[in-house]
């Protein structure tokens, strides 16, 4: 047989193994783009998803935003605190919804000492200077100083999830609304029980029970706000404002840890567990104030 014979059969095998490759190579392209396509769509419907999440969780943050803000505050709370005189607790209007805090005029004249503070009610450093320097400041309101309450909730995550530290601050927030004569009383109850840091901390019962031991005859009332968590979003709204600040009536920027104690707007940094210390503080303070007031006019 000769070469010239088998030369047809060659040619036509080989054209058949440039069809057969050709179609390998075609159908392997084709799987690459359907590959890139699934990919396409899968990388799409997982942006789509978060977007979704995205346009959710910031419309939930506006419309909570919205939700507390546009919630009105405690009576007597006007200040985002309770001022304390020798009269007693001073009776202010609520922060109306949508509205703003206004701050407590101080004395122009230097002559009085203002002590303000912002506290945690789980706050363990609160409680130390409460325990150390509460009755001093008692003493001191009996004479004439003022005294302004701020219950903020910065701990709220550290109570074993029963978020204490804002349902203690709701509580206060309760008692100054509707029976404000007995709020330092039951300020002075929270901290003399005050739980651990971390743990849960005292449920609405307990709460309720600290409220008739202070002294409030208007019971229902305030266990019912309590229970209602009423003054919830007042309570954030006011924490919220302590942390981003400015503080009134000093040159702080902001509340940066509790407890924050000014004495006529100057923080006091120094021991919380020594009386004598924090005494000297609000001398000095006394006598700078003094130094640096507005002379009253002459009649």
């Amino acid at each position: 047989m000769s070469n010239a014979s088998l030369q047809p059969r060659a040619t036509k095998n080989q054209k058949r193994e440039e069809a057969r490759e050709k179609a390998r190579q075609m159908r392997e392209e084709q799987a690459k783009r359907s590959k890139r396509n699934r990919i396409l769509v899968q990388v799409g419907a997982i942006v789509g998803v978060i977007a979704v999440a995205a346009a959710v969780f910031l419309g939930y943050q506006s419309w909570q935003a919205g939700q507390i803000s546009s919630s009105a505050g405690p009576a007597n709370m006007l200040s985002d605190g309770l001022v304390l005189n020798a009269q007693g607790p001073v009776q202010t209007d609520a922060i109306p919804a949508g509205g703003e805090p206004v701050a407590t005029v101080p004395d122009p004249s230097g002559s009085s000492v203002s002590i303000v503070t912002y506290f945690d009610y789980l706050c363990p450093y609160c409680g130390q200077f409460e325990n150390t320097n509460g009755a001093y400041i008692d003493q001191l309101v009996q004479k004439g100083a003022t005294l302004e309450l701020h219950p903020i909730a910065i701990l709220t995550s550290n109570s074993a999830g029963t978020r204490y530290s804002e349902r203690a601050a709701n509580a206060f927030a309760c008692v100054a609304n509707t029976e404000p004569q007995v709020a330092s009383a039951f300020n002075a109850i929270l901290f003399a029980n005050q739980p651990a840091e971390g743990t849960g901390g005292h449920d609405n019962a307990k709460l309720k029970e600290f409220v008739a031991q202070a002294g409030a005859t208007k019971t229902e009332q305030i266990n019912s706000c309590i229970d209602d968590k009423t003054f919830k979003n007042w309570v954030q709204a006011a924490t919220e404002r302590a942390l981003k600040g400015p503080i009134p009536n000093s040159s702080l920027p902001r509340v940066t840890g509790t407890p924050t104690v000014l004495v006529n707007g100057k923080q006091y940094s120094g021991s919380l567990t020594d009386p004598n210390e924090f005494k000297a503080f609000v001398v000095q303070a006394l006598s700078e104030s003094a130094a640096t007031a507005t002379p009253t006019p002459a009649p």
